[in-house]
């Protein structure tokens, strides 16, 4: 099948704002929106510029706005998003060049987060490892599936608004360890999601869970969080 493929082009050294470029590409409708890029990049235009790595869906590399919503170029079919495909860099941070995004802003907000496991109390004395129930890993089992894409966040409309709101990706890193049975830091995190910038931005759009590739409950995650501010609970 012929598709028509638009491509956002943004050359920061001699363009003043971007503009769009149109490619028509023979494409199978089981190729993936990445393949495609892949080939107009290594045959119609080597100047196209976009991030990508495992090309499984994993390293969350090639996050982009795919028809008007946020996806994961290498999960994206083309059956499943037709022959006049529209490709943008995600939305809320600075474009650096074509499809790529700088991200640095987005992991500062995930170091802010505490993001490693903070236990100072001795190890067991049997020296094995601090053991879980399978009750106690299911507690945080879906936020450990984050793969800090950055579709949630920038999908948001309170950080379109606010750049400074910490975002969902990195909520749900607090949640990953606040809710971790192994975990001492849980006061702390707390601490900062309670500040201007935190949880209390969430106004539960939803749009965050629709863009999650992984199929995170990306706001009841943060429902919980909340409630755990409220309430002091985490059990």
């Amino acid at each position: 099948m012929e598709v028509t493929f638009k491509i956002f082009r943004y050359n920061p050294e001699k363009d003043e704002r971007g503009n769009y470029v149109t490619y028509k590409i023979d494409a199978h409708p089981n190729d993936r929106v990445l393949d495609v890029l892949e080939h107009i990049k290594g045959k119609e235009d080597g100047s196209l510029s976009f991030r990508r790595s495992c090309a499984h869906g994993i390293c969350g590399s090639d996050a982009m706005r795919i028809n008007g919503r946020n996806m994961l170029a290498c999960k994206t079919l083309i059956r499943d998003v037709g022959d006049h495909i529209t490709v943008e860099p995600l939305l809320g941070l600075k474009v650096a060049k074509d499809l790529i995004v700088d991200m640095e802003p987005f992991f500062e907000n995930y170091r802010k987060m505490l993001p490693y496991l903070i236990n100072d109390s001795p190890l067991p004395e049997d020296g094995k490892e601090r053991l879980q129930s399978p009750e106690q890993r299911a507690r945080f089992d879906e936020t450990t599936k984050c793969i800090l894409c950055a579709a949630c966040t920038t999908a948001c409309p309170s950080f379109w608004a606010n750049d400074e709101y910490y975002g969902p990706a990195a909520l749900m890193t607090a949640h990953r360890f606040i809710f971790d049975s192994r975990d001492e830091g849980a006061e702390a995190r707390l601490e900062i999601l309670s500040e201007t910038n935190g949880a209390v931005r969430c106004h539960t759009a939803y749009n965050c869970t629709e863009a999650c590739p992984r199929g995170i409950h990306i706001t009841q995650a943060i429902g919980e969080l909340k409630l755990a501010m409220v309430t002091g609970n985490i059990d």
